[in-house]
């Protein structure tokens, strides 16, 4: 039997998995349709890169509808503090997700030019808002939420839409759009043959370059940013109630994990070094290497902030003390069993499925597939 301190750091995992899983799949769906208006520079162009991702988009949403899930379940609180700070920002990612549907369906269903732009346009907004929505609300995790709890749990909230646009959260959401446009170009390197090819190519190099110097600029910017520090003695087999806890604000101690933990350090070095690979790969041909170079930073990127907040889900910039972490924020130890339990099968499912589906559709597209095929396709 597992006890409840292992339960809530297999959950913690399990959570950051669907994550990473959402990021590089549903990511390179976002990242192709988020180029449209730039890279897609006839209708063939435009076509190919919607149909590069057609077969695939539906099924990896499947990720974020599954975290979301995963999170309701595992991290109650942290769901309420997340709607609750971060309610307009959701329903402005939830909007803009809700382009994408109407864009890949609709395109086709008029032959008009003008039309068709308007959905590019839809599946362009579908793509970057999400992206760079999901980047600042990580930058305002790592700096502190403004939330407090009162003495049943409810979550007050004392700030505004416009503080989450802080110039920290604005640079995380920068780095999360160049990490998404290059798993879309490397995704699109595998998928397109000649001058489009060509121009993906390009790109790639670029956005991989931009990922990394954002990425390190913001590791630079973060090292001088406050951490949380738990104070008092916890029970991680206890139950969940985040005001039995005392913290404090460390001054420049947002990486205090990575200081207690050397060999840490290799995950962030790894983000930083592997879009130079994607970048080498791309300028190379090597079209298969630089998609899973492009994988391996956004894991790794991920993994980096999972990091550098554990044990921390949502920090009280507000109420230190009242702050949520995998200890104290979490279902009981039946539920945590249970989602785990399911977890161990589903998650192999969808991974073994979605493996399956890009193996069996796998494959360049060009314009002559096009014109094959252009009444049944995207």
């Amino acid at each position: 039997m597992i006890d409840y301190e292992t339960l809530r750091l297999i959950a913690w995992a399990v959570i950051g998995l669907l994550l990473i899983g959402f990021a590089i799949t549903d990511g390179l769906d976002m990242g192709v349709t988020a180029l449209l208006p730039i890279i897609g520079k006839t209708e063939n162009d435009r076509r190919i890169m919607i149909n590069s991702v057609a077969p695939h988009w539906d099924g990896n949403q499947v990720w974020l509808v599954t975290a979301g899930g995963a999170l309701f379940a595992v991290w109650p609180l942290a769901y309420a503090v997340s709607f609750s700070g971060f309610y307009a920002a959701m329903l402005l990612a939830l909007a803009a997700l809700w382009l994408r549907p109407l864009g890949f369906d609709y395109r086709s269903k008029i032959d008009k030019p003008q039309w068709r732009n308007t959905c590019d346009i839809a599946l362009c907004l579908g793509g970057i808002l999400p992206t760079v929505i999901f980047g600042v609300a990580f930058g305002n995790l790592l700096q502190g939420i403004p939330f407090e709890l009162d003495e049943f749990l409810i979550t007050s909230y004392k700030g505004s839409f416009f503080e989450l646009l802080n110039p920290f959260a604005l640079l995380c959401g920068l780095i999360s759009l160049s990490m998404i446009l290059t798993q879309g170009t490397t995704w699109l390197q595998m998928k397109t043959t000649e001058t489009l090819h060509q121009r993906v190519c390009t790109f790639s190099q670029v956005l991989a370059l931009v990922t990394s110097i954002l990425f390190m600029l913001a590791g630079i910017w973060a090292y001088n940013l406050n951490g949380y520090v738990i104070n008092s003695t916890i029970v991680t087999d206890a139950a969940s109630n985040p005001l039995n806890k005392s913290v404090s604000v460390v001054a420049h101690g947002l990486f205090r994990n990575f200081q207690q933990y050397h060999v840490l350090w290799a995950i962030p070095a790894i983000a930083a070094i592997a879009p130079v690979l994607t970048a080498l790969s791309a300028r190379s041909k090597r079209d298969g290497t630089a998609f899973l170079m492009s994988s391996l930073t956004v894991t790794c990127i991920i993994l980096t902030a999972g990091i550098t907040l554990f044990p921390f889900i949502i920090p009280s910039s507000l109420e230190p003390s009242h702050s949520l972490t995998v200890w104290d924020s979490t279902s009981s130890e039946k539920t945590l069993g249970i989602v785990i339990a399911i977890s161990l099968v589903m998650v192999p499912i969808i991974l073994g499925y979605t493996l399956w589906c890009y193996r069996k559709m796998f494959g360049r597209l060009d314009t002559q597939y096009i014109e094959n095929n252009k009444t049944s396709l995207y």
